[in-house]
């Protein structure tokens, strides 16, 4: 029985060698791929700074600078990677700088701050008007409403800021061009269902008052010929109710992953049939 006993010790050695290779094999091409590809991904360097219209501004150097203000609806696409995929796309051989300055927990009455200063958010956030940007999206903040209010002053001190946003947008980088963002809906029946203890009276309330300000950042929107990314409108189910396909379920009111998709997709298709980014406003300086 011993030479029975060899065979099945040399049988195993075989086996464990086999798998060996193969594991070898594996890290190898894993590792070439990954070397491939940092090879294969542009170095893009620092950005420089250019003078437009006698005014010093930060130019990124990729061909296209996109900035995104708004609350953590806008600060959940994170590095927006799903929306430089749809935009590379759309743009074959261009490359996309996408700053988000999306702040989690706040409203339409910060976003002044975030265009002439340098903001601190867990990193420094350079003045948006010291950026050379070809497009800048602000998002309704609509799930920061201006509660402190009643509903009609709110929504008038909404109208009220978003004059002094877009004439200092206008006035701080003309070339620049300017769309607004309705994001996605919520939902009356499980808005924030782990976050707070509501009613579902209160559920509804909440949402309406949220509704109000997406509502009329829409409008403001159309009545100043500015762009608008209606995502808001197509994510509505039959029932006119949010979509929860597209809502989170950690809190039931930030996109959840398919609405991130959902978000990025509709932006990339609305800046490219409306022709938002051009060739490029700062390529030739």
């Amino acid at each position: 029985m011993a030479w029975y006993s060899t065979s099945i010790s040399n049988f195993f050695r075989l086996k464990f060698l086999l798998i060996f290779c193969i594991a070898l094999l594996g890290l190898g091409i894993f590792y070439f791929a990954n070397m491939q590809k940092q090879k294969t991904r542009p170095d893009f360097g620092p950005p420089k700074t250019i003078k437009v219209l006698g005014k010093e501004k930060v130019k990124y150097p990729q061909d296209y600078t996109i900035v995104m203000v708004g609350d953590s609806m806008t600060e959940t696409l994170g590095n927006s990677d799903e929306l430089k995929k749809f935009l590379s796309d759309y743009y074959p051989g261009k490359s996309f700088e996408i700053l988000n300055y999306g702040f989690g927990a706040t409203n339409i009455l910060s976003v002044m701050d975030r265009i002439t200063k340098d903001t601190e958010r867990g990193r420094k956030f350079r003045s948006i008007e010291s950026i050379a940007y070809e497009l800048i999206l602000l998002e309704s903040f609509g799930e920061n409403p201006l509660s402190q209010y009643p509903l009609n002053e709110g929504l008038q001190r909404q109208t009220q800021e978003l004059d002094k946003i877009v004439g200092v947008l206008k006035e701080t980088n003309p070339k620049g061009k300017i769309a607004f963002v309705a994001s996605i809906s919520p939902n009356k029946l499980i808005f924030a269902q782990n976050q707070v203890n509501l009613s579902s009276e209160k559920k509804a309330q909440w949402v309406e008052e949220r509704i109000a300000y997406i509502k009329n950042h829409i409008l403001y929107a159309q009545s100043h010929n500015i762009p608008i990314i209606n995502v808001f409108e197509k994510s509505l189910s039959e029932n006119g109710d949010g979509d929860p396909e597209y809502i989170s379920t950690d809190d039931y009111i930030h996109p959840s992953p398919k609405g991130i998709i959902f978000i990025s997709k509709e932006i990339a298709d609305y800046i490219y049939k409306n022709n938002l980014l051009g060739s490029g406003l700062f390529n030739s300086n």
